[in-house]
């Protein structure tokens, strides 16, 4: 990871919280990661580099999926995305676990301290960054070349092509489709989306002129925060099951369920109140 990320190290959920509600964090995107050691690479660039794809054959593939899950969704879905949206297409696979090169970003920093450390064991992290910096009606040289965020988006018709398949320029940027479906509300999500399949965000950021504004690394010290900070999102009510308003997130709730229980902690048995006199 590039030396040129600022990290910050947090060791107890006050401090995380106090970073949550300082309005210099206003208006920033965030994502969950259960070890603070993984780079933020998409599911796409997970897979074709996990697996050993040529490189030459990258852009036609990603093209191949695309296509096949264009042509067959149909039979699956009340509403079917225009033809020519490749952005609404590429969320709708996401959201069904295809691979893309779109990443999960929320708005709220707490969804991402939830998704971070619920299964954490070792250091977490929160990735914020700040689309309004980099992501919106701003024209930026990066690595040698113009860059146009905000005309050169997915949500344009032509540009997935045109710009994300060439992988010519390095860049990011940050938005949703116009038609989002329930977890993304949900999650208050919205998506990153890199130019570059074989580099993490973070190292394409890391490039942009004056980094230390767009993106920080916020490690999460899981031994110290997390039995008290999965306590407090329960009291929040993020769980997988209101941020999954579907079957497979109710039961995918019932682990977290497991760490709980009213009347008593699971882990010591110690009660948490007196039993009532009879």
């Amino acid at each position: 990871m590039s030396s040129r990320v600022r990290t910050l190290v947090v060791e107890s959920w006050e401090d995380f919280q106090a970073i949550a509600r300082d309005p210099a964090y206003r208006s920033w995107a965030f994502r969950g990661q259960a070890d603070a050691r993984w780079p933020m690479y998409s599911s796409l660039s997970r897979h074709v580099r996990t697996y050993g794809l040529h490189r030459d054959s990258w852009r036609e593939q990603e093209q191949r999926i695309l296509r096949i899950f264009r042509r067959k969704a149909h039979h699956f879905l009340e509403h079917v995305p225009d033809r020519a949206d490749d952005f609404e297409w590429l969320a709708l696979m996401q959201h069904h676990g295809a691979p893309t090169r779109l990443l999960d970003f929320t708005w709220s920093p707490y969804v991402a301290a939830f998704f971070a450390l619920e299964r954490a064991t070792v250091d977490a992290v929160v990735w914020a960054i700040f689309p309004l910096a980099f992501s919106r009606h701003r024209t930026v040289r990066v690595r040698g070349k113009t860059v146009r965020p905000n005309e050169m988006g997915p949500w344009r018709q032509g540009n997935y092509e045109r710009y994300f398949l060439a992988g010519e320029r390095a860049f990011v940027v940050v938005g949703e489709p116009p038609n989002m479906n329930q977890r993304l509300i949900a999650q208050s999500g919205t998506f990153a989306v890199p130019s570059l399949l074989d580099e993490p965000i973070e190292d394409i950021l890391s490039d942009y002129p004056d980094p230390e504004r767009l993106i920080v690394k916020i490690v999460l010290r899981t031994e110290k925060i997390r039995d008290q900070a999965m306590w407090e999102m329960y009291n929040m009510n993020i769980t997988h099951a209101t941020l999954f308003p579907d079957l497979d997130g109710l039961a995918r709730s019932l682990a977290y369920e497991l760490e709980f229980h009213w009347a008593y902690d699971p882990r010591t048995m110690a009660r948490f109140h007196d039993e009532p006199e009879a």
